[in-house]
């Protein structure tokens, strides 16, 4: 086994614009950071939840670690590029501050670079280098990350709003979370375990039952939840009664529907032409409403997303 932070796979994830944090955490500036600085373009989670996305840090306390290799993921994956590490075990023992500090040092390294830009919004750059929201998102799994709930509260006492994305195969550290976030995504990309295990593919055997224990853990949840759909055409878009079994089960305030997109390392597993087009996705969101009476609320065709609810309205959670 390879140590990943010390491989050419380093070199691999600078060239791609990821700012390393101490051991195994990183922030990377999502495209629409750029979109809403210089071309007043903003991300659905601004549409959908209020969310300002010129001030929104997207980051990982779990580079390189994961408990699934999703034929879908961005992320480097042992076995990728030659290399190999063990992806169950995140040795990250930075604290929760020192995470923090570089995540801001490294977001307004990023913002600095629109400085030199004609058509940067200079009311949202200034507004960018106070970040308000933080997407614990970007790769890995972040329930690996040992101290979460004292990331999450360190985040909050800094006055950020947090979105936590999880896979669901760790419920047991969801439920002894010392503090929630503002919002908790949770990955659910198949109708069944053949599917899951096919698409999904998790590095140990009770995944799949672990991520069903999740769903039935989501109700105790305070903070709104969100069940994330990663669709590929032709992998995970049909059987959706499955998916409203599964849905019935965790209750969720949200689902969101989103096409795969070809990027990162997925580009070593799947082609171009498994990206959905924005009408499949809606088509399959539009079954799933028939069969769950959850319904289409909004939705961003640039993102090929699609966003169901109960709620006439998605609570709106952006700070100003």
């Amino acid at each position: 086994m390879q140590d990943p932070s010390a491989s050419p796979l380093l070199s691999a994830l600078k060239k791609q614009k990821y700012h390393l944090i101490g051991a195994n955490s990183a922030v990377k500036r999502c495209k629409w950071l750029y979109e809403s600085i210089v071309n007043n373009r903003p991300c659905y989670k601004q549409k959908f939840y209020g969310i300002q996305s010129h001030r929104c840090i997207q980051m990982t306390p779990s580079l390189y670690y994961c408990t699934q290799q999703c034929l879908f993921c961005w992320r480097a994956q042992s076995g990728d590029m030659q290399i190999h590490w063990d992806e169950m075990h995140n040795p990250n023992k930075d604290t929760p501050e020192q995470i923090v500090e570089g995540c801001f040092r490294a977001q307004e390294r990023i913002i600095s670079g629109y400085k030199g830009n004609e058509k940067t919004d200079w009311r949202k750059f200034q507004e960018a280098m106070r970040p308000n929201q933080v997407a614990i998102s970007l790769t890995g799994e972040p329930t690996l990350y040992a101290p979460l709930g004292d990331l999450l509260s360190t985040f909050h006492q800094r006055g950020l709003t947090t979105f936590l994305v999880t896979n669901g195969n760790l419920p047991q550290k969801l439920s002894q979370l010392s503090q929630e976030p503002t919002q908790l995504y949770v990955s659910l990309c198949a109708p069944n375990e053949e599917v899951y295990n096919k698409i999904c593919r998790p590095q140990f055997p009770a995944a799949w039952k672990k991520l069903n224990e999740t769903l039935e853990l989501l109700k105790s949840f305070r903070c709104p939840t969100v069940t994330r759909m990663t669709m590929v055409k032709d992998y995970n878009m049909a059987e959706v009664e499955g998916y409203a079994k599964l849905i019935e089960k965790a209750q969720p305030t949200y689902i969101e529907a989103k096409a795969y997109m070809h990027i990162g390392f997925s580009n070593l597993r799947l082609g171009f032409d498994r990206m959905p087009l924005h009408g499949e996705v809606r088509e399959f969101a539009q079954k799933l409403a028939e069969q769950t009476g959850y319904r289409i609320i909004n939705e961003a065709p640039e993102s090929r997303v699609v966003l169901l609810s109960r709620l006439e309205k998605a609570i709106q959670v952006g700070k100003s």
